[in-house]
Formats: C-alpha cells, sequence, structure tokens
C-alpha cells in the first residue's frame, strides 16, 4: 500500500469546489483546507505506486480549478495516540 501527501493550489474562489470533489475520490483517507502556501493538503493511500501517479495526473490534476500539486510519498509513518 503506497501513501501519499499531496499539496493542492486552486484558483481563487474554487477551494469548497475543489475539497468537495476530492473528497468523493475513493483514495482520500483525509483532507485539510488550510491557510498558507498551499490551500488543500490532501493524504492519499492506493494499492501501488502506478495507481497513486494515475490519481493524482488523471483525477487530482484534471479537476477544474486545481492549478498545482505538490506530491511527498509516505516513506515511514507512526500514528501518535491521544491521550
Amino acid at each position: 500500500m503506497s501513501e501519499a501527501i499531496v499539496m493542492v493550489n486552486v484558483d481563487i474562489g474554487k477551494e469548497d469546489e475543489v475539497f468537495n470533489k476530492l473528497l468523493e475520490l475513493p483514495e482520500v483517507m483525509e483532507i485539510y483546507m488550510v491557510y498558507g502556501v498551499h490551500d488543500i493538503i490532501v493524504i492519499l493511500r492506493a494499492q501501488d505506486m502506478d495507481t497513486m501517479r494515475s490519481v493524482i495526473t488523471q483525477k487530482i490534476r484534471k479537476i477544474n480549478g486545481v492549478k498545482s500539486t505538490v506530491t511527498s510519498i509516505v516513506i515511514k509513518k507512526q500514528v501518535k495516540s491521544s491521550q
């Protein structure tokens, strides 16, 4: 299983529309609308790197309003439990 963090920049005024389209993708595990350099941060999970590449290039980048993406592939993960 492959996991990636995708930072998405969108056209002004398209944030909610892009956010909602991203929610429809089954590979999206988490999604955050943020202030800063990027507009939306997405946590993706896919079967393998070929599927991951396809989701990013054929699905995410083709959503109307997406200007650009920056992807970081997760190589190690530790989830801290809240207490």
